[in-house]
């Protein structure tokens, strides 16, 4: 995981780089986000063919705070390649109402327990953004996304975990209608389903033009997905209220 960690990283300081190198129609952008974040789901089961079914919604619904961070590199006016880091931990506490099997251990009923949900998503985008429609401007490509998840319980002296580390390939879609020159509506997708699961992260953001350097957008996004086999089941739906900045040079 350090590996893959260092190579995303990598990654987005050669967008930096490039675009120090390319000619003047390069533009890079660094994106800042702060969210608010709640979960409506969050189911498991592990192992999946034999474990207990129970929620993490149950302990805890949010609000919880999160944050993320764009770099991007916009050159030919074509062609972007997109990092992004994208933390999310949850820890919460509460009780199960009966007993719970979970990797192979049992959790007692009614005894204070302690939850912890990790998911931190690393991606790498190349997006191909095509010639504006009157006011709507569009782009696709695909996102390669690194998955760093944990489910840990503990129960007194007790403690189980169930961390997966995977690479995930995203079909990505970017949307803009420009109301005028101050306003922008923006959609923005990584997502993709398949029979092993499905993942999806939409965002709808409106979105402030200060100047030509400086963009601020706020809205909603949602974070959705998982996985059905023996070995894990784990379903989740995240909601995220947003809100952040863009400065591009």
């Amino acid at each position: 995981m350090a590996n893959m960690k260092r190579a995303i990283l990598a990654s987005i300081f050669s967008i930096v780089l490039l675009s120090l190198a390319t000619n003047s129609q390069a533009e890079t952008s660094v994106t800042v986000e702060g969210d608010l974040t709640w979960q409506s789901r969050n189911d498991q089961r592990v192992p999946g063919n034999s474990g207990t079914d129970f929620s993490l919604v149950d302990f805890a619904k949010g609000p919880f705070a999160g944050y993320r961070i764009y770099v991007g590199h916009l050159f030919n006016g074509r062609h972007e390649i997109r990092g992004l880091y994208a933390p999310l931990s949850i820890t919460a506490n509460g009780r199960f109402s009966s007993p719970i099997l979970y990797q192979g251990s049992t959790f007692a009923a009614g005894t204070d327990t302690e939850a912890f949900y990790k998911f931190n998503s690393y991606r790498l985008t190349y997006a191909y953004h095509f010639d504006p429609v009157d006011a709507w401007k569009f782009a696709v490509g695909f996102t390669g996304k690194i998955r760093d998840a944990e489910v840990r319980l503990t129960q007194g002296a007790l403690t189980q975990s169930k961390s997966n580390v995977g690479l995930v390939p995203l079909l990505n879609l970017q949307a803009v209608y420009a109301f005028d020159g101050t306003w922008n509506f923006r959609f923005d997708m990584d997502g993709l389903a398949a029979p092993q699961g499905r993942a999806f992260d939409i965002a709808l953001l409106a979105e402030y033009v200060l100047n030509p350097d400086f963009k601020f957008r706020g809205g909603y996004r949602t974070v959705e997905g998982g996985a059905d086999n023996s070995e894990v089941y784990n379903f989740a739906w995240i909601h995220k209220l947003v809100l952040g900045g863009e400065y591009s040079f």
